[in-house]
């Protein structure tokens, strides 16, 4: 019997078991079930991705690199918005092609012989008119575009799960599960609403819309802008089909959703007026499926002490308690720092924060910040293992 894959099979490509089909031999092995479309294989073969976008030398030559770190780990890796944004072109878009594929080839070689959940948030949609706030402009037309934490729908799963199917051996599955967080209804978050969502508002029809709708205002020094409650999340819905999917040994995309639900008096699910931080929902992900280690992919280096003076120095192992204090004053960074130190408490095991483009070291633990009990320094440094 010979390999489904001839007699068209282009040289240089892999036949739907792994082996390469070399020049003037285009029957490669015996017992082949069918694999791909000639096309789909020449694309591969020409370094082409499925949308007919060239891959990178550097992405090809990654994919197919050995593994990295410690094998047979469980491992989830937060992809942040700050980071994906950074690196998207044309605006920021999380859909970039191009960047997509870049991180695929790197989150493939971490899944070689690791099981892997890659988390991003579905995020929600910021007025285009954010930048026009400022007094004299049309509110009027503001205002139509005050849709509160309006889910914005990505294919950022669907392009992910694509790429590491492309770049993993075919015995290893992918799936893309989109997750819905509960809330605790009785979390002191919903009396304290401190998130903001929306465009700055300062035009009067703009601020008469939002009291019309009874949104929470708060003023940032700037304009007004609409916040909602951000509690904690305690419970993934669909928490049993992601553990099956990563006990069966499946790379899972997961997506969670940053709009709530509560469990009402009558036993039903209900939205509610609130969002969960994309970082807390990650660690929340990572927990439920008992990692190993918990990573999130930023746009900065990791964690610094001194940030912003000439003294700033990468914290490259900390304790808990070491984040949650410099959480106090990290700014856009206390989430991340937060949800990780929180993870290192919650499990007694390992994360780390660092650039998406080092993701690998960040496995390894050779690049960004580590947080563990083991390490208790109050600057960061060597010493003795204590329990968190």
């Amino acid at each position: 019997m010979t390999c489904a894959c001839s007699p068209h099979s282009v040289p240089g490509a892999r036949c739907s078991v792994g082996r390469v089909i070399r020049r003037g031999n285009r029957r490669c092995a015996a017992g082949c079930v069918p694999g791909r479309s000639r096309v789909h294989r020449l694309r591969l073969y020409k370094g082409l991705g499925n949308d007919g976008a060239r891959q990178s030398r550097s992405d090809r030559r990654l994919a197919r690199s050995t593994t990295v770190g410690n094998q047979d780990m469980r491992i989830v890796i937060a992809l942040a918005s700050d980071a994906l944004h950074r690196l998207g072109a044309k605006g920021g878009t999380q859909e970039d092609p191009l960047i997509v594929r870049s991180v695929a080839a790197q989150l493939a070689r971490i899944a070689q012989g690791n099981d892997v959940v890659i988390v991003h948030s579905d995020g929600y949609r910021i007025s285009s008119h954010a930048d026009h706030h400022h007094e004299g402009r049309d509110s009027g037309a503001v205002s139509t575009e005050l849709t509160h934490a309006e889910a914005a729908p990505t294919k950022m799963g669907t392009s992910l799960e694509r790429e590491l199917c492309d770049m993993l051996p075919s015995v290893r599955r992918c799936a893309a599960l989109h997750t819905q967080v509960e809330v605790d209804r009785a979390d002191p978050a919903f009396d304290a609403p401190n998130k903001a969502v929306g465009p700055m508002l300062t035009g009067e029809r703009a601020l008469a819309a939002a009291r019309e709708k009874r949104w929470h205002l708060a003023h940032d020094g700037i304009a007004y802008r609409h916040v909602v409650p951000s509690p904690q999340p305690v419970r993934l819905l669909q928490e049993e089909p992601l553990r099956r999917l990563v006990e069966q040994g499946a790379v899972v995309v997961c997506t969670v959703g940053v709009m709530p639900v509560v469990t009402a008096d009558d036993g039903g699910l209900h939205a509610v007026d609130a969002v969960v931080d994309e970082h807390d929902g990650a660690a929340l992900v990572a927990r439920t499926v008992q990692a190993d280690l918990f990573v999130i992919a930023t746009d900065k280096p990791g964690v610094f002490l001194d940030w912003g003076t000439a003294n700033s120095k990468l914290l490259r192992h900390g304790h808990p308690s070491v984040l949650h204090e410099l959480a106090r004053t990290a700014g856009t960074m206390s989430a991340k720092l937060e949800a990780a130190a929180h993870f290192a408490e919650r499990t007694g095991r390992r994360a780390a924060i660092g650039a998406l483009s080092d993701v690998v070291r960040l496995v390894d633990g050779t690049a960004g910040t580590t947080i563990s009990c083991e390490r208790v320094d109050p600057r960061g440094f060597d010493g003795g293992a204590v329990a968190c």
